[in-house]
Formats: structure tokens, C-alpha cells, sequence
């Protein structure tokens, strides 16, 4: 995309200087969808702040482009309420909603060239021929495609064609620009480059951006924010920092990068005890004899041959190293516990050989621990899951 313009495209749309604040530019609140009768969304509350880029994160099926068509008017609510700026949008039909769309793939009229395509949505709105040509050509510049403008798509790369995708979305100057996984069909080096190019393009505008993904590593590069979906509900809204380094619950843990989950006993001194596996946690708030859940990143777990003498307050775990490999960055390794329980670790230093006696240890300050019976509830006979 263009590294600079001249001048940033100005974005709004109905409701710009209504009653709604930077905090609730967009306020989803008690929103239920679904198809055929069948429930998939039930968003309590979710408040999107103005100029933000908040990535909407979870696996098939947990209502993430529910969510994202329910925001464009896409699918009618079966309850609940969506405003922008405090301007209530829930029973507005899409085209008045001054909201922008990039769809998977891309929806690009083949039959129309580049210019043609950015400046549909503006002749639907039947915006004056000169307003039109530039807001085109502002729109172009802003992607870095301004040479383009007579191309049709078949003439243009992936990456191009997502350029003039959003390149449309923001010729209508909308109040919020909504992204439903447009990076999929790309190759991973081109949409490594699209992300750093969508980001800086977001900042540059200063727009509320939604993106919808299921790719955790483009929701963590991407976003000011990120909402965690699960069933349809909202499991934890944060930084990307604050999901990945506290999660609320053992599915944020597992879904956002990879953990060790441990769930089971807590005995005496931090001890946990995970079927078979004794982890030595080295928390000191476990109440023995009660269910507790923690989990571990594997870039926080070093390795050492067995009989190494680990520093003191640490953490720590015995087993047999069963798995290592060079990763250029790093070694990656799988140590069995116990009982067949696993716990993987990332470490810079080359980890002993595979059949090694080894412990693998950590800072307690590492540790998350869940809370409630929801993640501390299985009781003594859960394994450890190591890192995906």
C-alpha cells in the first residue's frame, strides 16, 4: 500500500457526532442470532472503541462471521440491540448503516475494471459523478493502486484484489470498516506483508476496524484488542498481551498459542497432582485437597538432565525427554510425565537427547491458574495436555 498521501480519506458515516463515546463507538448489547431456529450467538456485551482494531478470534463454528454479518445487517438479531455512536442500528437495513464490508473473497465484479469496482458502492449511494471519480482515486492512492485503475481483477494478484476490496469499502467513507477473513486466500509471505499494510492503513485513517479470524498470530500481530469467541459468547475481550499472558479461562490458554494444561489435586507445597504426574507448581495459594487448574507456555519451561540443580522457588516437573527439534530460533521439546501426561517447552539452549532423564522447570510467576469450578473441576484423574 501507499506508504503516504497527501491527505488521510475522512471516514464517518450516520451518528458520527452522536451520543455514543470514543469507549462505545460500536455497543453490542444482549444480542442472540441463530438460523433455523437453531441458537449460535449470545453476546451479552461487547464495546467497540473508536479507532480501534479489534479482531474477533475463535475456532469454526463459534459465531465470529454470525457476529460480523449481525454488525452489517446482514442477519436480523432474534434479540438484543446494536448502536453506533448511541444511534440504534439493529433494524436498519444494511446500505444505511454507513458501515464498509471485505468479504473472504473479495467479491470483485470480474466484468469491471479496478476504478469500476472501488466506485460501485458510491454509485449505489448515487454520489455525484465528480465526488465520485475522487473519491476513487483517493481510495486508489490510499492502497497504492492508483496505476491500476483500467485493470480488471483477473489481471491482478491476490494481494491486489484485496487492496481494491478495501479500497471500496473506504470510497464510502464508512463509519466502521468490518473484515471477514480477507487474508485467507493468500500465501502465508503475502499475508504477512497484507498485515503490516492493513495495520498501518488503519492507523494512518484512524477508522474502527472488525476482523474476523480464526488465525491466532494474525489476531496477536493485528489488534489493539481482541475478543476470544466461544459458543457464541464472548470468552474474554483484552490486549493481546493480557489473552495470551493472562487468560480467563483453560480454552482462551489452549485456543490463543500453545499451553500445558494441568488440571487435578492440589497437595501440599504447591504440589499438583494430575493423575499419575506430580507437577510441582510452585504456587503458593493452592489449597490442598481441592481442584485446581494452571497452565504453562512452553517458552517459559527450560530443561535440564535430571539430578541438575534447580534454582531455588522455581517450579518443576520430572520425566523423560521424548522429542526434540531445531526450529533456527530455538529448540522445540516434548517431555512425558507421569502416567502418559506430556508438557512441551521452547527453549534457546539445545535440550538433552530424547530418552534423557530430565526436569523441566519454571518461575511461578508464569504459572496461570484458573479460578472457578468451570476450569478447576476434573478432579484427580485429568492428565496433563501438552503444547499444541
Amino acid at each position: 500500500m501507499a506508504a503516504a498521501v497527501e491527505r488521510d480519506l475522512p471516514v464517518g458515516g450516520p451518528g458520527r457526532e452522536g451520543a455514543g463515546t470514543d469507549d462505545e463507538h460500536v455497543l453490542v448489547e444482549g444480542l442472540t442470532a441463530g438460523y433455523d431456529g437453531t441458537g449460535v450467538l449470545d453476546v451479552d456485551r461487547l464495546a467497540i472503541r473508536r479507532g480501534e482494531f479489534l479482531s474477533i478470534l475463535g475456532p469454526s463454528g463459534c459465531g465470529k462471521t454470525t457476529l460480523l454479518n449481525s454488525l452489517a445487517g446482514f442477519v436480523l438479531p432474534t434479540g438484543g440491540r446494536i448502536t453506533i455512536d448511541g444511534a440504534d442500528l439493529t433494524d436498519v437495513p444494511p446500505h444505511r448503516r454507513g458501515l464498509g464490508m471485505v468479504f473472504q473473497n473479495y467479491a470483485l465484479f470480474p466484468h469491471m475494471t479496478v476504478a469500476e469496482n472501488v466506485a460501485y458502492g458510491l454509485r449505489v449511494r448515487r454520489v455525484e459523478r465528480a465526488d465520485r471519480i475522487e473519491r476513487v482515486a483517493e481510495a486508489l492512492r490510499l492502497v497504492g493502486l492508483e496505476d491500476y485503475a483500467r485493470r480488471r481483477p483477473r489481471q491482478l494478484s491476490g494481494g491486489q484484489q484485496q487492496r481494491v476490496a478495501v479500497a471500496r469499502a473506504l470510497a464510502t467513507r464508512p463509519a466502521v470498516l468490518l473484515l471477514d477473513e480477507p487474508l485467507s486466500n493468500l500465501d502465508a509471505k503475502l499475508r504477512r506483508e497484507m498485515r503490516v499494510e492493513l495495520r498501518e492503513l488503519q492507523q494512518r485513517l484512524g477508522i474502527t476496524m472488525v476482523f474476523v479470524t480464526h488465525d491466532q498470530e494474525e489476531a496477536m500481530s493485528l489488534s489493539d484488542r481482541i475478543a476470544v469467541l466461544n459458543g457464541g459468547r464472548v470468552e474474554q475481550l483484552g490486549t493481546p498481551q493480557e489473552v495470551y499472558a493472562a487468560p480467563v479461562s483453560r480454552f482462551v490458554a489452549e485456543f490463543v498459542g500453545a499451553a500445558n494444561v494441568f488440571e487435578g489435586v492440589a497437595g501440599d507445597g504447591g504440589e499438583l497432582a494430575a493423575g499419575d504426574a506430580r507437577v510441582r507448581t510452585g504456587l503458593a495459594g493452592l489449597a490442598p485437597g481441592r481442584p485446581a487448574a494452571v497452565a504453562l507456555r512452553p517458552e517459559k519451561v527450560a530443561v535440564g538432565a535430571q539430578g541438575t540443580a534447580v534454582p531455588e522457588g522455581r517450579g518443576s516437573a520430572d520425566g523423560v525427554l521424548v522429542y526434540r527439534a531445531f526450529l533456527g530460533d530455538g529448540w522445540q521439546a516434548e517431555i512425558e510425565l507421569a502416567g502418559g501426561a506430556s508438557l512441551g517447552a521452547r527453549t534457546a539452549a539445545e535440550p538433552p537427547l530424547p530418552g534423557t532423564q530430565v526436569t523441566a522447570h519454571w518461575s511461578p510467576d508464569d504459572v496461570i491458574r484458573f479460578a472457578g469450578p468451570e476450569d478447576a473441576g476434573a478432579g484427580a484423574g485429568a492428565a496433563g495436555h501438552g503444547a499444541r
